[in-house]
């Protein structure tokens, strides 16, 4: 009851003004950017992060997770209207999703869609409430070794686990590890990797490396190489924009198994939603196989658009569970949230709880805010919303170029930080275009300090002992798993391999 008790507190900071109008406008930014392809959550709240420390913390994260929330709805309205999918977390959906429009049931998947996004969401961020607490009280439990474990469990899972090339994602990721290591070490004070200049004694921002990859690096590939690729063209919804009786019943069961399936990926970094949306359709053809009438193929199955929608979102909703209790990102986003808070001074996890519940219940209520607000905007303006893509490329990609360079001018006033925007974001660029993932890097450069000083910590209070960094059941449970995961990849790419050598 102590939660109940607590979340209403938590709705009654959320519903003030100014808190519903940061719900509101980041949701609308958070589908805006989703509907154009090769945009982002990410990249929207990369390119929100200079200029919203100016906004109270909790304005700037309700925002932020209105951002991370509407990213995956207008995913789907472009993946389904165009089968052009803005991230890996919306294929899944287009599967079925476009078979369904091309067959004049554009408005009937645009609704699967955003109810499917609002029961995972909603249903997640219940369970986000009462679980959040225990997690963060569990967290207590951790120390320097259970940090580190923690720390490289993320790093390898995000790097090899949810990637096509294990080389390409350990190198992104070693290469954030460099990143994040520039800069005066806090324990003994000797510059690391400065090139004695003066202008990286504190380091590589980690806000100026997240726009340049995400948002200034995407530009030049835009630019350069998918303007030049064919578009799909736009099947305009026509018809009922809601579900008869028939369609919902054939929809609810696929909601709650892609639920169920998408909920334990948000605590488990691997990628974010973009295994459990394929596992979650995986699924659903499987059984789709069993029944009398199969459905899946030209005409578009409901049940195939409807359980990656909920897992997608149920994925995203207990991610931010296990930001606010344990500090662990699991994605791109969750990441460049973490790196937020710590700019505003605040550290996830149960000190959070203890010393800024205001703002911890303020946002979770806000979750189901979004939830409502999203369904609104979406299931009756789908068609608005693909307007978007009316917006001439080149105006669109030059002021994403101009809100890069000011909003890093804005936070640092250095000229070396706008030439830094530029030549990181070239190396975006050239990642982008050989296929290196990005999220590695990221994750990387958040959680290098931290596994650093895990590191450091176990081995001076064991006198530079390592056995103290494989014991403890915590630890041994994160690195089984670890092992676990590793084995099954390895497995299942062998598979796959000799499937189509074969």
């Amino acid at each position: 009851m102590d939660a109940l008790s607590l979340l209403a507190d938590g709705f009654a900071g959320a519903f003030t003004l100014q808190n519903l109008l940061w719900v509101l406008i980041g949701c609308l930014l958070g589908t805006a950017v989703g509907v154009m392809p090769g945009l982002g959550s990410s990249m929207a709240v990369a390119l929100l992060l200079p200029v919203t420390f100016a906004l109270e913390p909790t304005a700037a994260f309700i925002m932020f997770a209105g951002v991370y929330f509407g990213g995956l709805f207008g995913d789907s309205t472009m993946g389904i209207l165009m089968n052009t999918p803005g991230q890996a977390s919306a294929i899944a959906s287009t599967f079925e999703g476009h078979r369904m429009a091309k067959n004049g049931r554009a408005a009937q998947a645009l609704a699967v869609a955003a109810i499917g996004a609002f029961i995972g969401g909603f249903i997640s961020s219940i369970l986000v409430v009462f679980l959040a607490p225990v997690l963060a009280d569990f967290s207590t439990k951790f120390g320097p070794a259970e940090y580190l474990a923690l720390a490289i469990f993320a790093f390898a899972a995000t790097s090899s686990v949810v990637t096509d090339s294990a080389v390409k994602g350990l190198l992104s990721l070693a290469l954030g590890l460099g990143v994040a290591v520039v800069g005066i070490d806090g324990v003994t004070g000797i510059p690391r990797f400065t090139m004695d200049s003066n202008y990286l004694f504190d380091g590589i921002s980690l806000v100026t490396v997240t726009v340049a990859i995400l948002a200034l690096g995407e530009v030049f590939y835009s630019a350069s190489v998918a303007r030049h690729q064919e578009e799909g063209k736009i099947i305009r919804p026509k018809g009922r924009a809601w579900l008869t009786g028939a369609e919902f019943k054939e929809a609810a069961p696929a909601w709650g198994r892609g639920t169920l399936i998408g909920l334990p990926f948000g605590i488990i970094p691997a990628g974010g939603a973009d295994i459990p949306t394929f596992l979650a359709y995986g699924t659903e053809r499987k059984l789709d196989r069993r029944r009398k009438n199969p459905q899946f193929g030209d005409k578009g199955a409901i049940r195939g658009l409807a359980a990656p929608e909920a897992a997608g979102n149920a994925t995203t909703g207990m991610a931010m569970g296990a930001l606010l209790a344990l500090g662990l990102p699991i994605s791109a986003t969750a990441a460049i949230m973490l790196a937020a808070f710590r700019q505003y001074g605040l550290q996830p996890g149960p000190l959070l709880f203890e010393r800024s519940p205001e703002l911890v219940w303020a946002l979770l209520a806000s979750f189901f805010i979004a939830m409502v607000v999203l369904l609104a905007i979406n299931l009756p303006f789908a068609m608005l919303w693909a307007k978007l893509l009316l917006i001439p490329a080149p105006y669109l990609y030059a002021g994403i170029t101009v809100f890069c360079g000011l909003g890093i001018y804005a936070t640092s006033s250095s000229i070396f930080d706008l030439l830094l925007l530029l030549g990181i974001g070239l190396l975006g660029f050239l990642m982008r275009m050989n296929d290196y993932p990005l999220a590695p890097l990221i994750i990387g450069m958040v959680l290098g300090p931290l596994a650093e000083t895990s590191l450091r910590d176990a081995l001076t209070s064991s006198s530079g002992d390592f056995s103290v960094l494989f014991s403890g059941p915590i630890v041994i449970t994160l690195y089984g798993v670890l092992v676990l995961m590793l084995l099954l990849t390895l497995r299942s790419k062998v598979t796959k391999k000799t499937g189509n050598d074969i």
